[in-house]
């Protein structure tokens, strides 16, 4: 047998070797069936402090094509608007769950979608907002369409950990899927509407604070991810 045809055989071997071992160990177990059911609507309170969803009219904050995209990315999708009974100010709160955060499902970030559907992202940070006893890491954008300018804040959990970029995100699917499991995961936006992008970061700090507050400790454990990040 000649070397060239050895090295071609050995290539080979090689390769179904590294399929199978793949294959034996991709996770198989959903880490969702192992914690409570998640139930968007029950878990972020409808009322709390100053604040109460705004039921007088629908929230549409994407695109019909955008909404289809993330209906077939995520098992839950909660869109919602607040007004702040004491000064009329809003807030605009969506959420996304998925029950598998493989590369196939991966959180559909704002910096991606805005863009996608005619907004200019003129800037893009990371932040933190304080809840109770935890800082929880964000990501802050300011998008704009014409005259429409829209501050956000969002954050990433994969299980239960904050995951802002792909890269951390990935390393948190692999933590899980060395353990066995595929992960869940939740993306969670806040935005509004307002040219004056610190007042608006301060707007989301009080409803960030309030709603937390109005949440279990086993609740808000899922939605804002454990300390020590």
């Amino acid at each position: 047998m000649s070397a060239a045809r050895v090295k071609a055989l050995v290539a080979l071997l090689l390769m179904v070797v590294a399929f199978v071992a793949g294959e034996a160990w991709r996770p198989t177990k959903h880490l969702s069936d192992t914690q409570a059911k998640v139930d968007l609507e029950a878990m972020f309170p409808k009322t709390f402090g100053d604040w109460a969803v705004d039921t007088r009219q629908p929230v549409q904050l994407v695109s019909p094509d955008t909404q289809a995209l993330l209906d077939k990315l995520y098992n839950q999708v909660l869109t919602r608007t607040y007004v702040n009974q004491r000064n009329g100010q809003r807030i605009m709160l969506s959420v996304a769950y998925g029950g598998d955060q493989s590369d196939g499902t991966r959180a559909h970030r704002p910096e991606v979608c805005y863009p996608a559907q005619g907004f200019e992202v003129v800037a893009n940070h990371e932040a933190r907002l304080q809840a109770a006893d935890q800082a929880v890491r964000v990501r802050q954008l300011v998008a704009r369409q014409g005259g429409r300018i829209e501050p956000i804040s969002y954050w990433v959990t994969v299980g239960d950990r904050i995951a802002l970029g792909p890269g951390e995100q990935k390393l948190a699917q692999l933590r899980f899927g060395i353990a066995g499991y595929i992960a869940d995961g939740m993306l969670v936006r806040i935005s509004n509407i307002d040219r004056d992008a610190e007042k608006s970061w301060a707007l989301h700090q009080d409803f960030f604070s309030g709603m937390t507050r109005a949440m279990s400790p086993p609740v808000l454990a899922r939605v804002i991810g454990v300390p020590g990040d």
